[in-house]
């Protein structure tokens, strides 16, 4: 079996690679990535990508029709991954996510892939009062991020047949330790502020509703769309990836890691204006079709391993919400250097970048 996985070197990337080299130790893993975030390493015991095949950098925007012959599947990672960076830069989010994205998938069936797994996300509920919402609920996507993942599933869901299977996994809010640890998450922000300060700062009330998931669940999750027939969902499947377990609010969270963490202070921003972004998420239809991939990984666990890895890193940091363990933070340095430009496009590289040229190529031995 031969995977492509676009997006590779980000937070969940790495997660991902590791866990499909160990179920598939004798497939081609083959990573995709702009490299923005390649150095953002947190505490890696080994490069992530020596667990690769093959490492190609290169702009999904351009990526050639060449790189998808042969591949049985593709794990499409790459995006524009949060809402203040969809915000801080909304046409090219919507040009990464959306258009990108559209355009691989045509590729990759041309090409005669088999299965395209797409990482999509529950954001796409946006402000969903009521019950927790099931793929069938009305979507209210309140930001660019939210809104690309809206425009992508409607135009992959016409591309699918029997030959070209599609899972578009809509992830809970990720969580959890990282090769490329991000701090710009909901759990792992208060974390990071317990280990950092003993305080947790909430910036809203409290009281929006988030779905979480470990990055080690979206691995086994992606591990069962690749595989996934169409009987069991149909060519075009849009599912909730989670647990209805993991339905938290805010400040739920924030308390959970006070407890775990002892000596921690939660503070709430009372008069915070209310943040529209909450719902609650039915996983149900997850749980029925894929019950051997259901998430293992606790709240608690999670913390602790959060903890762990900020311990072992030194993390001392009060002011961690500036510094480059968030990711529109990266982005902005890259742009103040001038190293990419406002399309977020590398400057002064050779064409090895902007043509997909393998610039280096880890080998797994």
């Amino acid at each position: 079996m031969k995977i492509l996985i676009t997006g590779n070197m980000g937070y969940v990337g790495p997660v991902v690679v590791n866990h499909l080299r160990a179920i598939y130790p004798g497939a081609t893993l083959i990573g995709f990535d702009m490299g923005y975030f390649a150095s953002s390493l947190t505490h890696a015991p080994v490069l992530p990508e020596s667990k690769l095949d093959t490492q190609l950098f290169g702009d999904i925007r351009t990526i050639k029709p060449e790189m998808l012959q042969g591949i049985d599947a593709v794990v499409h990672l790459a995006a524009i991954s949060n809402d203040p960076m969809g915000n801080r830069f909304e046409e090219v989010t919507m040009e990464i996510n959306f258009m990108s994205s559209v355009r691989l998938a045509k590729l990759a069936k041309q090409a005669g892939v088999q299965s395209f797994v797409f990482a999509s996300s529950c954001s796409m509920y946006g402000a969903a009062e009521g019950s927790a919402k099931t793929e069938n609920a009305r979507l209210n996507p309140l930001t660019a991020y939210a809104r690309s993942k809206v425009f992508t599933e409607k135009e992959l869901e016409l591309l699918a047949d029997a030959d070209f299977t599609i899972t578009c996994l809509r992830f809970a809010t990720a969580c959890g330790a990282s090769d490329r640890l991000r701090l710009d998450l909901v759990l792992n922000d208060f974390v990071a502020g317990a280990v950092a300060s003993g305080n947790i700062h909430i910036l809203s009330d409290g009281s929006p509703w988030r779905p979480l998931i470990h990055v080690k669940d979206m691995a086994r999750a992606i591990d069962w769309a690749i595989n996934r027939e169409a009987s069991n969902g149909g060519n075009f499947l849009a599912v909730n990836a989670g647990s209805n377990e993991w339905n938290y609010q805010v400040s739920e969270l924030a308390h959970a890691v006070a407890k775990a963490i002892p000596g921690t202070q939660v503070h709430i921003n009372k008069d915070a204006a209310p943040d529209k972004r909450s719902y609650q998420v039915n996983f149900h239809l997850f749980q029925t079709l894929a019950p051997q991939h259901q998430p293992q990984v606790t709240l608690v666990q999670a913390i602790l391993q959060l903890q762990a890895l900020l311990q072992a890193m030194q993390f001392k940091d009060h002011d961690f919400r500036n510094s480059h363990l968030m990711r529109l933070k990266v982005l902005n340095y890259l742009q103040e250097t001038g190293q990419i430009d406002d399309q977020l496009c590398w400057k002064n590289r050779s064409s090895a970048v902007t043509g997909n040229k393998p610039l280096a190529a880890t080998v797994n031995v």
